[in-house]
C-alpha cells in the first residue's frame, strides 16, 4: 500500500480561512480484488484538490485518455457531486467541499463509493474514497451555565454527575478530557461509561457550610484529542442548600430499545425511571434531555413526568440505524442523575431497488460476437439484510443476458447473434427484485439500436429473366428491367447494376444491350435482326455499396421475335435463270420445260422452289398462278408450288407457253416474289428446239420493252406541243385585247400596276368553247422607263353590267380606256381569254 501524507499544523483561531492553504493530504491507493481502488483524504479539502492519479492507477496512459473516455458514474446523485475526473490528465479531484460530520454524522468511519467507467473496451472500476476526520469542531455544552444545588449536610466524597460535552468530530478528535478550575471544596473525577465515553463528576472534598459560603462559581473545560486540541467551557454554579441529600437514581444506566422505521409520530419507544429517596419536593423527579444535538430533539421527545420517550419525527433506517443520547433526572432539590438511551432502528423493506444505467453502447454492430458488453448497470437497495439483497433478470425476447459484477454492478451482454434485418432495435426490461417480505421490485427498459453491417448480398427477384424483343427495334429501346433488393440499410443496401458477361457480344464487338446502373433497366444498343441472332443471354451483376461490397448475378435470356421483313426468295426457276447468264453480260437461254402434247390433266410440269428467311407464319409460303399464255391449261399447288396441267394438252394450244407464279408469305403485311416459267409443248426435245431457235424469249421481252419506251416518248412530245400551242395563242390574244369585264369584280388591287385590261369583245375567237384563264403578274416592279406617264385608270363595271345583258355587247368606255394605251409586258398581266 502506497501512502502519501502531508500535514500542516493549525494554530488556534485559524478557522476555515486556512482551508485554501491546507496542505494536509493523505492519499492511500490500493488496487484490491474486484478492480477496486481506495483513496483516503482529509475532510474540508477545497474544490479542485487532488484526490489521486486515477488514470495512472488504472494503467491508462495520457495518450489513451481521449479514446477511453474516463468518467465518474454512480448509482446516487450525492456521490457524483463530490468528485470529478479531469479529461486531460485523468486525475481525480474534489468537486465540492467535503464535511465529514455532514456526510457521515457520528459514524466511526466515513467513505464515499462510486464507479468509474472506461470505454473502448467498456469496463467498470469501483473506487472508494475514505474521508478522514479533521479536528475542525470544538467540544460544546448544551448550556452556558450548569446549576447545581448541594445540601450543606452532604458528606465529603459525594459525587455529582456533570453534563458531558459533545464533539462532532470522530475518532481521537472526539475523545475528550475535562478540567475543573481549582477549588479546595471540589475536585473533578472522570467516570467511564459502558460506551467508552467519559462522564465528568463533581466530587465534594470537604463538608460545606452554607453560613460561611452559600455558592461556588466554577468552570468546567472539555478538551478533545485533536492536534491541535480544541476546547469548550461551561460555567458551573453551585448553590448550597439544606437537607436534600439523595439524588435521583435511574433503574438502569443504559436503556436500550429497538423500533421499526417508519414508526408513526407519537409512538412510544421506551420509558426511563428514576427514584429519589427524599420526601416532598426533594423526592419529585422530572426528566429531560441532557446535552443532545438538535437532530435528536427533532426525532424524540421525553415526558417530564413519566419519563416516556416517544417519536416526534420519522425514523429512516437508511439515514441512521442507531441513536444514542443522554437523559437526566432532576429532583426538586436540584440534584441530577444521568442515564444513556440507545435506540436501534429496525429496517423495513420500504425501498425498492434503484436501477442506474451507467453506460449504454447504442448502437451496437449486428456482427458483435456473443458476450459483447452493451450496457453497464448499477443496482442499489438502501435497505439492509435480505431487504437489500437484490437479484436482476431480463424480460423480453432479445438475445441479451445479464451478468452480475462486483459492487452491485451488472453487465448486459449479447447471448446470441444480432440481425438488424430482423430487428433494428432490441428492447429488454431489466427487473431488479429484493428478498424482502413482501418483495419490492423495480424495472428499467433498455432500448438498444442495432447498426447495420454489410452482411447481405443483393438478391434478384428472379434468378433467371426472360425478355422478348421484336427485331428491327430502335436503338435504345427498353428490353427489360431487373431488380435486386438488399436487406441492408444505407450505402450497404444501395444496389448498382453491371453487365457481368454472357453471349450478348463477341470479343472486340459492341455488346447488344447495356444496363443502367441505378435502375437496372436493360436497353438495346442497336437494332436486332432475328435472322442473324435469334436469342442471346447476358449476366447482370447487382452490387451493393458496402465495404467490402457484396454482389449477386442473374441471367437474362433475350429472345428476338421475328417480323415479316424478308420477302420470299425463289430458288427455281429464278435461281436457275440467274445461274444461266453467260459471262460478259450476254443473255443465255431462259430455262424451259418440255411438256408432251399427249400430257393429260395433272401432268407435273415443274415445281417452283422458294424459301423465306423469316420464321413462323412469316415463312409460310403459298403459290398462285397470276399470268399464263393459256390460263386454263395450267394450275399451281397452293402450298406445294407444283405446276401441273389443269386439262389435257390440245393440238390448238400454242407451242410456247409463258407462266408467271406469285410466291406469297403469311406475314402482316404479306411480302411476295414472282417466278417466270417457260413451257414448250412438244413430244420431244428435238421438236422443241426449232420453236426455241425462232425467237429467244429474252429478245421478245426486250423488243416489247423497247416498243413501250418509244410509245411513252411520243406521247410526251405530243403533249408538250399541245401545251406550247395553247400558250402562244393565249399570249397573242392578250396583246390585242384587255382583260374581260367579269374579273373586275375582284377589285382594282387584283390587277397589275402595268395597266392590264380586259378585251372589249367576249365573243371574238374561233374556238367553240369559252375559257377564262387568269395568270397573276410576277412579283417584281416595272422599270420607271416603261411608264412615261401615270397608268390609265381601269374601267370599273357593276355586277349587272358584268353578269346581265348580251354577252356580245361592248361596254361604253372612255376614249382612254383601251385605245392608245401601251400593252403590258407579255409575262406581267393577268389574262382571261374567252
Amino acid at each position: 500500500m502506497a501512502v502519501r501524507q502531508r500535514r500542516q499544523r493549525r494554530g488556534p483561531g485559524g478557522g476555515r480561512a486556512l482551508l485554501a492553504a491546507l496542505l494536509l493530504l493523505l492519499c492511500v491507493r490500493c488496487r484490491a480484488a474486484g478492480e477496486r481502488l481506495r483513496y483516503a483524504i482529509p475532510e474540508e479539502l477545497g474544490r479542485g484538490s487532488l484526490v489521486g492519479p486515477l488514470a495512472r492507477d488504472l494503467g491508462l496512459s495520457a495518450d489513451e485518455l481521449p479514446a477511453r473516455k474516463l468518467q465518474v458514474a454512480s448509482a446516487g446523485k450525492k456521490q457524483l457531486k463530490y468528485f470529478t475526473v479531469n479529461e486531460e490528465n485523468g486525475n481525480l479531484y474534489v468537486n465540492e467541499r467535503l464535511d465529514r460530520e455532514e456526510m457521515c454524522g457520528e459514524s466511526a468511519t466515513c467513505s464515499v463509493s462510486f464507479e468509474v467507467l472506461v470505454h473502448n473496451p467498456l469496463n467498470i472500476f469501483h473506487v472508494e474514497v475514505a474521508i478522514e476526520d479533521v479536528n475542525d469542531n470544538s467540544p460544546t455544552f448544551s448550556k452556558a451555565v450548569l446549576d447545581l444545588e448541594i445540601d450543606e449536610w452532604t458528606l465529603a466524597g459525594a459525587s455529582f454527575p456533570l453534563e458531558t460535552a459533545r464533539d462532532a468530530d470522530a475518532g481521537s478528535n472526539s475523545q475528550m478530557t475535562y478540567q475543573l478550575t481549582s477549588n479546595p471544596s471540589f475536585s473533578l473525577a472522570l467516570k467511564e461509561n459502558p460506551d467508552g465515553s467519559t462522564q465528568p463528576e463533581l466530587v465534594l472534598e470537604r463538608a460545606l457550610d452554607r453560613e460561611k459560603q452559600s455558592s461556588f462559581d466554577l468552570v468546567l473545560m472539555a478538551v478533545d484529542g485533536g492536534d491541535p486540541a480544541r476546547s469548550g467551557t461551561v460555567q458551573v454554579l453551585i448553590n448550597v442548600t439544606d437537607a436534600n441529600d439523595n439524588p435521583p437514581v435511574f433503574s438502569k444506566s443504559l436503556y436500550e430499545a429497538g423500533v421499526s422505521e417508519n414508526l408513526p409520530a407519537g409512538s412510544l419507544v421506551l420509558q426511563v425511571q428514576a427514584t429519589d429517596a427524599d420526601a416532598g419536593t426533594n423526592g419529585q423527579v422530572s426528566y429531560s434531555f441532557a446535552n443532545v444535538p438538535d437532530a435528536i430533539r427533532a426525532l424524540f421527545a421525553v415526558d417530564r413526568e413519566t419519563g416516556e420517550v416517544r417519536t416526534v419525527g420519522p425514523l429512516d433506517f437508511e439515514e441512521k440505524s442507531k441513536y444514542t443520547f443522554g437523559l437526566q433526572a432532576r429532583d426538586g432539590g436540584g440534584l441530577v442523575s444521568h442515564c444513556k438511551v440507545q435506540i436501534d432502528v429496525i429496517d423495513e423493506n420500504d425501498n425498492a431497488p434503484e436501477i442506474t444505467i451507467l453506460s449504454l453502447s447504442s448502437p451496437v454492430p449486428e456482427d458483435s460476437p456473443v458476450g459483447t458488453v452493451v450496457a453497464l448497470l448499477n443496482v442499489n437497495d438502501p435497505d439492509s439484510g435480505e431487504n437489500g439483497e437484490v437479484s436482476c433478470s431480463l424480460s423480453g425476447e432479445a438475445p441479451l443476458s445479464i451478468v452480475a459484477s462486483s459492487g452491485g454492478s451488472y453487465k448486459v451482454v449479447t447471448s446470441g447473434a444480432l440481425d438488424r434485418e430482423q430487428a433494428s432495435e432490441q428492447r429488454v426490461t431489466v427487473v431488479a427484485r429484493d428478498r424482502g417480505r413482501p418483495a419490492l421490485w423495480s424495472s428499467r427498459e433498455l432500448v438498444l439500436e442495432v447498426s447495420d453491417v454489410n452482411d447481405n448480398a443483393p438478391v434478384f427477384e428472379e434468378a433467371a429473366y426472360s425478355a422478348y424483343v421484336a427485331e428491327n427495334n430502335a436503338a435504345g429501346a427498353l428490353v427489360l428491367r431487373v431488380q435486386a433488393r438488399d436487406a441492408d440499410a444505407g450505402a450497404n443496401g444501395r444496389v448498382s447494376y453491371w453487365l457481368a458477361g454472357g453471349s450478348a457480344g463477341a470479343a472486340g464487338a459492341a455488346p447488344l444491350v447495356s444496363v443502367e446502373a441505378r435502375s437496372g433497366a436493360l436497353y438495346a444498343q442497336r437494332s436486332l435482326d432475328y435472322e442473324q441472332c435469334r436469342e442471346f443471354t447476358v449476366a447482370v451483376r447487382a452490387q451493393d455499396g458496402g465495404s467490402p461490397a457484396r454482389s449477386s448475378t442473374a441471367t437474362v435470356r433475350v429472345f428476338v421475335l421475328d417480323r415479316n421483313d424478308n420477302a420470299p426468295r425463289v430458288l427455281w426457276p429464278a435461281a436457275a435463270a440467274a445461274a444461266g447468264e453467260a459471262p460478259g453480260g450476254a443473255a443465255a437461254a431462259a430455262p424451259f420445260e418440255v411438256v408432251p402434247r399427249s400430257a393429260e390433266a395433272g401432268y407435273l410440269v415443274a415445281k417452283v422452289v422458294a424459301v423465306d428467311a423469316d420464321a413462323g407464319r412469316n415463312a409460310w409460303l403459298s403459290y398462285e398462278l397470276v399470268q399464263a399464255s393459256e390460263p386454263a391449261l395450267f394450275r399451281v399447288g397452293l402450298h406445294s408450288g407444283e405446276v401441273r396441267t389443269a386439262r389435257a394438252v390440245g393440238e390448238r394450244d400454242a407451242a410456247k407457253q409463258r407462266l408467271v407464279a406469285v410466291v406469297k408469305d403469311h406475314g402482316q403485311p404479306a411480302l411476295s416474289a414472282t417466278a417466270t416459267l417457260h413451257v414448250v409443248l412438244a413430244e420431244s426435245l428435238q421438236e422443241a428446239l426449232p420453236e426455241l431457235s425462232e425467237r429467244p424469249a429474252g429478245a421478245e421481252a426486250a423488243a416489247a420493252a423497247e416498243l413501250q419506251f418509244y410509245l411513252v416518248l411520243a406521247l410526251a412530245l405530243l403533249s408538250a406541243l399541245l401545251v406550247l400551242s395553247v400558250a402562244l395563242a393565249v399570249l397573242a390574244r392578250l396583246r390585242r385585247a384587255g382583260p374581260p369585264a367579269v374579273l373586275r369584280c375582284l377589285g382594282a388591287q387584283r390587277f397589275s400596276l402595268a395597266g392590264a385590261a380586259f378585251p372589249a369583245d367576249f365573243c371574238e375567237g374561233t374556238l367553240p368553247y369559252s375559257y377564262n384563264l387568269c395568270v397573276p403578274p410576277p412579283a417584281r416592279a416595272l422599270p420607271e422607263a416603261a411608264w412615261p406617264s401615270p397608268p390609265p385608270p381601269v374601267p370599273i363595271l357593276s355586277a349587272e353590267e358584268l353578269l346581265g345583258g348580251d354577252s356580245c355587247d361592248k361596254p361604253s368606255l372612255s376614249s382612254t380606256a383601251v385605245t392608245g394605251q401601251p400593252l403590258a409586258e407579255p409575262d406581267a398581266p393577268q389574262v382571261c381569254k374567252a
